[in-house]
């Protein structure tokens, strides 16, 4: 008689960067390894009125720059033609925090002044970020950069978020490839709450909890300046960070060397996303620090990028408690995607 193999027990575990607990419930799934996407990847949309394609560039929301600049682009940043703020409010100088805010009778107030942006990653509509070579993703990565350091001009722009959404599921409502900016006047709470967390973990090892990977085992591949786990306390299955090896606060730190290596390793970790897990969609988020940080945030302030594929709806307890449960453990998803052999 077959005896069923032993599950192993739940943990709770706290994430030192997003001051996050997670649940850790191996009972609630199958093998780590039978995890795969039950939704398509993407909507085919129909490419020909698809105004992220080349030669439709009239149908856009005005330009902000094209690389290169002449008519045949590799990538092109562009106003959102949708923007959750607007650039055309006049913008305040100073600070915008709840000293500087209007209090009205239910809460603060600040004036929805920012910046919304596209990236359009390729001209061609049937390319996806991982089909391009690794200079090319490196020249989006750059174009990142670029942006950020023109919206640094304006003082009252507090945080941006640089985030990918790719799939129906996770958002996107183009399929050609793209990914956003959004310039905020404020800096999230969980911003806040992220460098905090990092604060008291220096505090407490004298150590940035982002320089080193605590675990080999949560180890999945590495780069001459770039390294990718699976976090220790990470809120989702198959979640995947990439952080720069050389302690860095600012994304808009990177340079070109480095971009081209960090193109490389995202596009490998994609393909073995993708490989393993049935072309999931999947967002990614470059988790930077504020605009104007202090000396003394510097040594435990750390930019890093997160993958979450989108393989588990997110329900009542989560959105109640913030505490999430995740079904797989880390080290045995970093294994996994490890272990993997994709060509790139």
């Amino acid at each position: 008689m077959a005896t069923t193999p032993p599950t192993r027990s739940p943990e709770l575990r706290k994430d030192p960067v997003t001051n996050r607990w997670v649940i850790f419930s191996p009972a609630r799934a199958k093998r780590p390894s039978d995890f795969k996407s039950k939704s398509p990847e993407n909507p085919n949309n129909n490419s020909s009125s698809c105004p992220f394609c080349i030669g439709n560039e009239h149908q856009c929301a005005p330009e902000i720059f094209r690389v290169p600049p002449d008519p045949n682009w590799k990538l092109r940043v562009i106003e959102n033609l949708y923007p959750a703020l607007s650039r055309k409010l006049d913008h305040p100088n100073g600070q915008n925090d709840d000293s500087s805010s209007e209090l009205s009778g239910l809460g603060r107030v600040v004036p929805g002044f920012g910046f919304h942006d596209v990236v359009i990653e390729t001209p061609v509509h049937s390319v996806q970020l991982s089909d391009l070579d690794l200079s090319e993703i490196g020249d989006v990565l750059i174009a990142y950069k670029r942006r950020i350091e023109q919206i640094k001009q304006f003082d009252s722009i507090k945080y941006i978020q640089v985030f990918k959404n790719h799939g129906a599921s996770a958002g996107a409502s183009m399929s050609h490839s793209h990914s956003q900016m959004l310039s905020l006047p404020i800096v999230p709470a969980s911003v806040s709450t992220r460098l905090n967390s990092m604060k008291e973990h220096f505090n407490q090892t004298g150590k940035c909890s982002l320089c080193k990977v605590q675990s080999k085992d949560l180890l999945i591949n590495e780069t001459s300046h770039f390294f990718s786990i699976a976090p220790y306390a990470s809120s989702f299955p198959f979640e995947i960070w990439i952080i720069p090896r050389d302690h860095s606060s600012h994304f808009d730190e990177l340079d070109n060397k480095k971009a081209v290596d960090l193109g490389g390793l995202l596009k490998l970790i994609l393909k073995k996303m993708a490989l393993q897990l049935n072309k999931p969609p999947f967002n990614f988020m470059i988790h930077t620090s504020p605009i104007q940080i202090t000396d003394s945030e510097i040594p435990y302030s750390h930019w890093f990028l997160q993958i979450i594929p989108q393989l588990t709806g997110v329900g009542g307890f989560e959105l109640g408690s913030g505490c999430y449960i995740n079904p797989v453990f880390p080290g045995d998803a970093a294994k996994i995607l490890r272990e993997l052999n994709v060509p790139i």
